[in-house]
């Protein structure tokens, strides 16, 4: 059983940064994929970003603004997010996955998600 915590989220500015932290309970972290996903206030939640092994995939609503990155030692998962907008605004969702696609309903593991709200 694999156990995800978010942290990180809160109120920002359009323009401004955050950076999400997830910690896994899992023995080897870079054996997983780990990834990132959000869901707005009335809408399905969507794939943000995901890391197995050393490759990286971003969906295409965040390719050049936010950046996926892993501490294999510290266990965690990093989502720094920049130029954020207000339509960033969602709960984002650590998770994780020993299945080789990265779709939402691939994903085995699940954290309770952290708020980000952006304000024009």
């Amino acid at each position: 059983q694999v156990q995800l915590a978010e942290s990180g989220g809160g109120l920002v500015q359009a323009g401004g940064s955050l950076r999400l932290s997830c910690a896994a309970s899992v023995r080897t972290l870079s054996s997983i994929a780990t990834g990132w996903f959000r869901q707005a206030p009335g809408k399905e939640r969507e794939f943000v970003a995901a890391i197995r092994w050393s490759l990286t995939y971003y969906g295409d609503s965040v390719k050049g603004r936010f950046t996926i990155s892993r501490d294999n030692v510290k266990k965690t998962v990093y989502l720094q997010m920049n130029s954020l907008k207000p339509e960033d605004t969602a709960v984002y969702y650590c998770a994780a996955t020993y299945r080789p696609n990265l779709s939402v309903g691939d994903m085995d593991y699940w954290g309770k998600g952290t708020l980000v709200t952006v304000s024009s």
